[in-house]
């Protein structure tokens, strides 16, 4: 097995980890916030939501966010559009990527979305259809990949079967999801494994939460067998609203200091991505997550 000499990581913590907050955010510090993430070399930066406000209140500003926000060349900046209405938002702030996403429960399925697996299947397709038309990437997610917090155990064919039908439809990458932070090394390669059969590992990401400490060593993991792409959030940011007691993302400052430790290349400053973290969790008054940003905290006090 040999460890990738490149990662991308995708950042989500202005959407995956904002949206988990418990009040809204000031438009403002959400732009501060993605500009300054902007600012450390970080080539994918998941910006907003485009999802109905009274469903995910934090994310109902997206619009003016998308508007004010400085891109920079060379970086994506991501939004969700789980709907056409969600795609024409995304179309008129000139959103160049968006992402779709559907769960390998029903149960899961219907309290995230509202709609069965068939359903969000059927939604996304459109999706993909209508964002060729427009020129967007469409990139994909599959949540619940190594557990569901109402169907307990996953089955990785499923899992396979379901990033198969994804790429399928014209999503360039596809997001494998540990929603509820449970997986382990063993069952993330078996998971891993199962969907490489059907879809070509360069198409694959891993987006593992944290919520019994196994999230870094699963993506060693994934990473072993030749996953580049791996979604985190500064601080730790995140959870999910539909998965009672998960953790945030993995914390973006311990993914990296993983990598810079492995000698795997990413193009993000360590000292930037730090700093953006703290500007965020202090601007929220939140502790950080990440073991890496607590160590900081605790050298300069």
């Amino acid at each position: 097995m040999t460890l990738p000499s490149h990662v991308k990581m995708v950042e989500v913590g202005a959407r995956d980890g904002l949206q988990n907050e418990p009040g809204t955010l000031p438009t403002s510090l959400k732009v501060e916030f993605i500009d300054k993430l902007s600012a450390t070399g970080l080539r994918a930066i998941e910006a907003g939501s485009f999802v109905s406000p009274k469903a995910i209140p934090q994310m109902a500003d997206t619009d003016e966010v998308m508007a004010r926000i400085e891109r920079k060349t060379g970086v994506s900046y991501p939004a969700i559009a789980f709907n056409t209405r969600g795609l024409e938002r995304a179309v008129a702030v000139r959103v160049e990527e968006v992402a779709i996403g559907t769960a390998t429960s029903e149960t899961f399925s219907q309290r995230n979305t509202n709609c069965s697996i068939a359903q969000s299947f059927a939604r996304s397709r459109t999706i993909c259809e209508a964002a060729a038309a427009e020129g967007l990437r469409v990139r994909g997610y599959v949540s619940c990949v190594l557990g569901c917090p109402y169907e307990g155990e996953i089955d990785p064919e499923l899992v396979a079967e379901m990033a198969e039908e994804m790429a399928g439809m014209g999503c360039y990458e596809i997001s494998l999801g540990d929603t509820i932070g449970t997986g382990t090394p063993e069952k993330a390669k078996a998971m891993i494994g199962a969907v490489a059969k059907k879809v070509p590992m360069e198409r694959l990401a891993l987006h593992f939460h944290d919520t019994y400490g196994q999230a870094l060593a699963n993506i060693y993991a994934g990473l072993e067998l030749g996953v580049a792409v791996v979604d985190s959030s500064v601080s730790g940011l995140g959870g999910c609203p539909y998965a009672p007691g998960a953790a945030g993302n993995v914390a973006s400052e311990d993914v990296l200091y993983m990598l810079n430790g492995l000698g795997i290349e990413t193009g993000v400053d360590f000292d930037k991505l730090v700093a953006a973290g703290r500007f965020i969790t202090d601007a929220i008054g939140r502790a950080p997550a990440s073991k890496v940003a607590q160590a900081m905290r605790a050298k300069t006090s």
